[in-house]
């Protein structure tokens, strides 16, 4: 299916968090990469999802959602920056899925939810940004989530820890690798206002 022919079916437009692998991805132990992603649209058949590595028509996904569980799927279509996935399952997980749905987009609507920590972890409504290293290269990489002590990450350039690189225009260092990327810590604390300004950011120059 295209995404225009999606975009015209009943969907939900919701942001989940996840995980996907995809075919051939390996680093450099011989293990299969995941990557993070997020969803965009979502129903019980298929779903939109934002990613850092597109994969190809065609090509089977294995993805986990925080939400919604493990999914086998296939690629039927891709953007500049996500995939459209054709998701496999029985009938009665497929009715269960719709009702999900129905929930999490009552929920979106519930103004009682609300984040009540000033630094707390958030998810941007930006997902895409660069990284700068300190040789001048960039990458693009994808914001999992951030706060304003620090920001994490998912890509394809795997840096090491302690790797000095600038998130944006935001300086500061790897001090954590976990599955889907790593975790960078800001040299400066920043200003929760001022934060998805300074860190999604379109390089002069791309290089990766």
């Amino acid at each position: 299916m295209s995404v225009t022919e999606f975009l015209r079916q009943r969907a939900v437009e919701v942001a989940v968090a996840g995980s996907y692998s995809l075919p051939r991805w390996y680093d450099c132990e011989g293990k299969l990469r995941t990557f993070a992603c997020r969803t965009k649209r979502v129903s019980p058949f298929r779903m939109i999802v934002d990613v850092p590595v597109v994969g190809k028509v065609g090509e089977r996904v294995t993805s986990y959602f925080q939400d919604f569980g493990e999914f086998q799927c296939t690629i039927s279509a891709t953007l500049k920056s996500g995939f459209l996935m054709e998701l496999e399952m029985t009938r009665a997980r497929r009715a269960w899925m719709s009702e999900k749905l129905t929930w999490l987009e009552k929920k979106q609507k519930d103004d009682s939810v609300q984040e009540l920590r000033r630094d707390a972890r958030f998810v941007p409504q930006v997902s895409h940004t660069f990284l700068t290293l300190a040789d001048g290269s960039s990458h693009s990489c994808f914001i999992i989530d951030a706060s304003t002590a620090g920001v994490a990450i998912s890509c394809e350039y795997d840096p090491a820890v302690g790797t000095p690189l600038a998130v944006g225009a935001c300086v500061g260092r790897v001090v954590r690798k976990f599955d889907n990327g790593f975790a960078v810590k800001f040299a400066e604390k920043q200003s929760r206002d001022d934060l998805i300004r300074l860190i999604v950011r379109t390089p002069l120059l791309q290089s990766a």
